[in-house]
Order: structure tokens, then C-alpha cells, then sequence
């Protein structure tokens, strides 16, 4: 008996504006065209890229009305609604006037929000994703995290980390990572949390646990301080008991958990470092990305706009 086969549909049809970004967003325009869909670039110009299915448009000329999903750079937009164009001179301004000519199944991806943009969304009643939040994009961003945050130690550092004394901060899905990457290179690590699961969760990892209404305390005798709370935990209270040879490293998001004035004025080097994984590896970064983009729209977008998965 003869059964008609079932042929992935793909993004065939799908129309995606990608406005500016860094050198991850290159690896989300290859995987997007790869799996057929309709990509206007938007603040691009500088850059040579030619890619079937791929234009370069100016951002006056997008026609929001027959676009699907719009992708954002990691960073989102200002508080102004500008957006950041790294290859392009071009000033973009997303307003909600904008997404209102959008149709209504249009969702908005981002890595990051701020109020600003969830409430011209939310004016609009348009879907906004942010994609940093969720847990796929998070753990394994987490790798090249770990790799820079290692990389990073060892430039600033004048000792190994093998037998160091480390504290990470924060025991999220970067945090235990990190925690568990330099228990393996040889560091004495001791991990501070809130969560009576999390400090379990460190026990059982064979690492030291305590609570970070203590961290003043736990930082007497540290060489290496990584952070990934984006609230200020590492204050000036905080810096002023740690020797004064540590390393505090803040990979939390912008602007991070540290008073870096006060740890500048101390004279300890303390350094922000959010989005790593761009920094040293945008090719896996944006592959990461661009996997769970295509999941995305195919799941959501297709859905909402009424086209089967399936042909």
C-alpha cells in the first residue's frame, strides 16, 4: 500500500527582518536561509554577505505589515527604542507605531528586554520572546561562558588555577557550569546561593556551599571572585574584606553585581564581562542561537499564522 510521504516544510514563505547585532547574527542569517525563509537585513550594509534568499534593506523601506517576526540583537533596543548597528551607520528606532502595522500573529525575538521594548509589545499586543530567559539558549551559552571566563582568569591572573580559591556567586545555569569547570582544573571552589535547593545542589557537586547574606565573611581568603548575579551583591562592604590580590570577574548582564568604583579605588582589578560567548566564540554562539530561532519560528510563528508544519 502506497503512503504519501511527509516533506518538512521548513521557513519556506516565512518573512524575517534581522536588524543589526554582532558577528553571532551572521551564523542566525546562514541557518535562517538555510532553512528557506525570507530574510531582509536591516543596518548590514558594511558587510559582505550574499546568501540566497538574503537582501539588504534600509530600515525606512521595511514594510512591518508583511513581515512575520522581526530578530533583534542580543542587546535588544535603548531606552530610547535605538538600536546598536555595529556594520552600519544607519540610526534604527523601533517604535510601537511600528508594530502596530505588524499582522497579529508577529512576534518580536530579542536576547534581552528592558521596559521599553515590553511595552511597545505590550501596546501592540505582539508576542516577544527573549531569548536569553529561556533555558535551551541559557545552558548552552553556558559553554563558551565557562571558556571565556577560564580564558579571562589566566590573562589577569599571576597564578594558576589549580589551587586557587575561587568564589562563584549565583548558582543558575552559568553558575554551576562555571563552579563545576574549575573544580575540574584544580581550584578549591566554594559557591554562595539563596536557595535551600541550591545549596543542597552544591553539596552534592562535591563543592562548598554557603548562604550570601555570608559573603563578607567568605571572602577573606579568596584569589578569584566570579560573579553571575546581575543585582549588587559584590558592594564596597564586600570588596573591602577580600585580599587584595583577587580577581573579581562579573559575567551577570549589564551592569552587573559589582561596585566597580569602589573596587577600582581599592585597587582590585574587577572587570564586567557579560556576553562572553560572543566575545570568544560568536560562530558557536550563533549557531546556538540560530538552532533555537529555527525552532521558534517554525513552532510559533507558523502556528499562529495558520501554516502547518507540515506539506
Amino acid at each position: 500500500m502506497h503512503m504519501e510521504k511527509k516533506v518538512r516544510h521548513l521557513l519556506t514563505g516565512v518573512q524575517i527582518g534581522i536588524i543589526g547585532g554582532d558577528a553571532r547574527q551572521l551564523e542566525v542569517i546562514r541557518k535562517l536561509a538555510d532553512l528557506d525563509a525570507k530574510i531582509s537585513l536591516i543596518g548590514f550594509e558594511q558587510l559582505d554577505f550574499v546568501y540566497s534568499g538574503v537582501t539588504k534593506e534600509k530600515f525606512k523601506d521595511i514594510r512591518f505589515s508583511e513581515m512575520d517576526c522581526v530578530i533583534l540583537p542580543i542587546t535588544g533596543t535603548a531606552d530610547d527604542g535605538k538600536i546598536d548597528l555595529i556594520f552600519s551607520n544607519e540610526e534604527v528606532v523601533l517604535t510601537g507605531d511600528m508594530l502596530a502595522e505588524t499582522p497579529p500573529y508577529f512576534t518580536i525575538y530579542t536576547g534581552i528586554s528592558n521596559p521599553y521594548l515590553e511595552q511597545i509589545a505590550k501596546k501592540a499586543g505582539r508576542r516577544l520572546v527573549k531569548l536569553f530567559e529561556r533555558d535551551d539558549v541559557a545552558i548552552y551559552n553556558s559553554i563558551p561562558t565557562v571558556e571565556g571566563t577560564i580564558m579571562m582568569v589566566i590573562q589577569n591572573t599571576e597564578f594558576t588555577i589549580h589551587g586557587s580559591n575561587v568564589a562563584v556567586l549565583g548558582l543558575g545555569r552559568v553558575g554551576m557550569s562555571v563552579a563545576r569547570a574549575f573544580r575540574h582544573l584544580g581550584a578549591k571552589v566554594k559557591v554562595g546561593a539563596r536557595k535551600s535547593e541550591h545549596l543542597a545542589r552544591i553539596t552534592e557537586m562535591g563543592l562548598v556551599p554557603f548562604h550570601l547574606n555570608d559573603l563578607e565573611q567568605e571572602v577573606k581568603d579568596i584569589d578569584i571572585c566570579i560573579n553571575t548575579v546581575p543585582h549588587l551583591i559584590v558592594n564596597a562592604s564586600v570588596i573591602q574584606k577580600m585580599p587584595s590580590h583577587t580577581l573579581i570577574l562579573d559575567i551577570a548582564s549589564k551592569p552587573g553585581g559589582t561596585d566597580f568604583r569602589y573596587a577600582e579605588k581599592r585597587g582590585i582589578k574587577a572587570m564586567l564581562a557579560p556576553s562572553l560567548p560572543g566575545i570568544v566564540a560568536p560562530k558557536t554562539a550563533g549557531r546556538i542561537l540560530g538552532n533555537v530561532l529555527g525552532r521558534l519560528i517554525e513552532e510559533d510563528v507558523l502556528k499562529r499564522k495558520g501554516s502547518s508544519p507540515w506539506m
